[in-house]
């Protein structure tokens, strides 16, 4: 038998406390509007460009769930714009650049997410 598993993600899931507070956030990170459903009272999707999407869960959340290392990176083409772009929007950020071209930020529940160049 074939395996039935494909090398494909289709989406990842993020732990929130807030949902609302959550889109919000990822929303102005991503320039995305914060206009799409919440599905069952604890998820919101992010459309990602490509074949993965961002999905916010409130269900999954738990203080001890919180991811402490980069999980998720994002891409950008100018990380100095995107370096001070999260300054100035006030997002922790938890490096400087790294090695010229990536450093990592936190949401605001602590999850750790990566951009870069």
């Amino acid at each position: 038998m074939a395996n039935p598993v494909q090398n494909k993600v289709g989406c990842i899931f993020i732990p929130v406390s807030n949902l609302e507070k959550a889109r919000d956030w990822y929303c102005k990170l991503l320039d995305l509007p914060a206009d799409g459903d919440i599905i069952y009272g604890h998820l919101y999707i992010l459309p990602m460009q490509g074949h993965s999407n961002i999905v916010l869960d409130s269900k999954i959340y738990s203080p001890e769930k919180v991811i402490q290392v980069p999980f998720i990176q994002l891409v950008t083409a100018d990380i100095e714009a995107s370096y001070a772009y999260m300054k100035e929007h006030k997002v922790e950020l938890l490096t400087n650049i790294e090695n010229g071209h990536w450093f990592n930020i936190k949401d605001p529940d602590g999850n750790v997410l990566m951009i870069c160049q």
